[in-house]
């Protein structure tokens, strides 16, 4: 690896927090084709469904066939960002997306509808790792919180857009293709907005890039605290050389970090088991059971639903990093808890005189999941991990995810029939539960930390230390480790 220059010049830009405000909004385009992506599919299945003629098996397929390859792409991200870098893998993911968009839209038969979800699933799957890791390589400490969050906001606002998207259309009686085809939109945008944007300055500095590095650092936090931050990053990155994929795993399975992998995955998992993709998912459906009995009506609540999560997610923005990551997640696991338990209880007793009470309790749900393990788990994902394992173990929590989010979406209705409501949502509730406790004995603070910080924290026995003993600590752990080798 090429060596960095002894001092490096200053840039002439002073620091502002506009530039790094307009990247993070640039690469959360990523999060909003996630999120339309999710929030399409919850009107669109009321119509192909009808039109593919399909069981509750089938229709499960359908729905959920998009999170096989979401499961791929995000195996695969890490190992995509830091071969070809964060922004132009991000440019050929919004390139596929795109693709898979219009062929889905066109798809003839159930077959080619699922293997084209499959597809985009590949995008999206890979981009939900991808881009909350560029946002937090390129993100000043003080508001990576925020700016992190930007990438859940999208997702939000891009699940709202989606039920805007099929309202419109079943109120016009298009049906569901050009639901999907819409999506070509944000893809373009990203596309576009990522090429005029650098790569981060960690993975710059990994090659070797020293003075691009220097320079995108210099563009967000201003060129005083770069030569400082480049410092930082070239003391976690000395050790790093080539490592297979396998070797990077079973790294982070050793005693320094095996509790980073812990808490990814396991935040991972239960984003998911609170089921949160079931409502979105199947929102419109829920409602109709509830007592919504139009396509048209359902699909206005789901629409409420998507404000209200859009409203929510902007508040934890602000809260991320004023509040701090624990006290959200502990706040949001409880309100879960209890709406999802409220929700089952009525359904338990009977809902048809119920609907808009569990409306109220559907956005409450909403809003505690929006301010917490919404955002959250996408940016402690993208910042608990060492520079140089980051992209591999944010790869395996957002496998993790998908993969809880398959789990999830394949039996919510056949748990729905084989258990009934009521139980179904007492399960998410416990599930809710256990959410709340793996916070509160595991889950670490990480506001306003630096990822030096954090990667010191894991390696010292999960305590913490100064940002300036962290830097010195890692300088001598590469130190160690280059004599070692010599």
């Amino acid at each position: 690896m090429a060596q960095p220059p002894d001092r490096l010049e200053p840039a002439a830009a002073a620091y502002s927090k506009g530039p790094a405000i307009l990247i993070a909004a640039i690469a959360a385009l990523g999060g909003l084709l996630f999120g339309y992506d999710t929030g399409v599919i919850s009107g669109a299945e009321l119509f192909f469904t009808k039109d593919f003629h399909l069981s509750p098996g089938g229709e499960e397929l359908a729905v959920s066939g998009v999170l096989i390859g979401a499961i791929v792409g995000a195996a695969f991200a890490g190992q995509l960002a830091d071969a070809l870098g964060r922004r132009l893998t991000l440019i050929i993911l919004a390139t596929i997306f795109a693709a898979g968009a219009i062929l889905t839209a066109l798809a003839p038969n159930v077959t080619i509808f699922v293997i084209f979800r499959i597809l985009i699933g590949f995008g999206i799957g890979a981009a939900a790792v991808v881009a909350p890791m560029f946002i937090a390589e390129m993100a000043p400490p003080a508001i990576r919180g925020a700016l992190v969050s930007f990438d859940q906001l999208a997702i939000t606002v891009g699940i709202l857009v989606a039920y805007l998207v099929d309202l419109a259309f079943a109120a016009a009686g298009l049906g569901w293709r050009p639901m999907f085809a819409v999506a070509v939109v944000p893809s373009a945008l990203l596309a576009i907005g990522m090429f005029f944007l650098s790569d981060t300055p960690r993975w710059l500095a990994s090659r070797g890039r020293w003075d691009e590095a220097q320079r995108a650092l210099a563009r967000v936090i201003g060129p005083a605290e770069a030569e400082k931050e480049l410092h930082g990053i070239r003391t976690s990155l000395q050790k790093e050389e080539a490592i297979p994929w396998i070797v990077r795993v079973r790294e982070l399975l050793r005693p320094g970090v095996r509790w980073a992998l812990i808490v990814g995955v396991g935040l991972a998992v239960l984003q998911q088991f609170v089921g949160i993709n079931t409502v979105i998912y199947y929102a419109p459906t829920i409602f109709e059971i509830a007592g919504f009995k139009t396509a048209s009506t359902a699909i206005l609540a789901t629409t409420v639903v998507g404000v209200v999560n859009v409203l929510s997610t902007v508040i934890a923005i602000f809260l991320v990093d004023r509040l701090g990551r624990r006290a959200l997640l502990l706040i949001g696991a409880a309100g879960m808890m209890v709406t999802l338990a409220a929700i089952g209880f009525v359904f338990a007793i009977g809902p048809s005189k119920a609907a808009y009470f569990i409306l109220v309790c559907v956005l409450l749900y909403i809003v505690s999941f929006a301010i917490s393990m919404g955002p959250v788990f996408w940016l402690m994902s993208s910042e608990i991990f060492p520079n140089r394992l980051r992209g591999t173990g944010a790869s395996l929590s957002t496998v993790a995810n998908w993969s809880a989010n398959l789990l999830v979406s394949i039996t919510f209705l056949s748990l729905l029939h084989a258990a009934g409501n009521a139980v179904t949502f007492w399960i998410y509730a416990f599930l809710a539960l256990l959410t709340l406790l793996f916070v509160w004995f595991i889950v670490p603070e990480t506001k306003g930390k630096t990822l030096e910080q954090i990667e010191l924290y894991w390696r010292s026995g999960r305590h913490w230390v100064e940002a300036s003993t962290a830097e010195r600590e890692l300088s001598k752990q590469a130190s160690g480790a280059d004599d070692a080798n010599s």
